[in-house]
């Protein structure tokens, strides 16, 4: 894998994990606010993690894959959740 996969995989992962947890500890009525607040987060992380590494080159295509990313982890998440709940 090169760096710039490297770079992106942490925010998805965290997404996916975050989802999990949501779905195990939150109650059904707030499973949409946690995960919009996951979101806000992966965006957050996104850009500590793009600007930590200090590289000019690709930022906006990995943040944009980044972001792209955790949102349709979270997006597949807000369906399951929706008929779990």
């Amino acid at each position: 894998m090169t760096w710039q996969i490297l770079s992106v995989l942490p925010v998805w992962v965290a997404s996916a994990i975050a989802a999990v947890i949501i779905g195990l500890v939150s109650p059904p009525a707030e499973y949409i606010t946690w995960l919009a607040i996951t979101f806000a987060a992966a965006i957050i992380v996104t850009f500590f993690i793009q600007l930590a590494i200090q590289r000019k080159e690709g930022f906006v295509l990995r943040a944009i894959a980044s972001v792209s990313g955790s949102v349709i982890i979270l997006a597949a998440a807000t369906g399951i959740l929706a008929l779990a709940g």
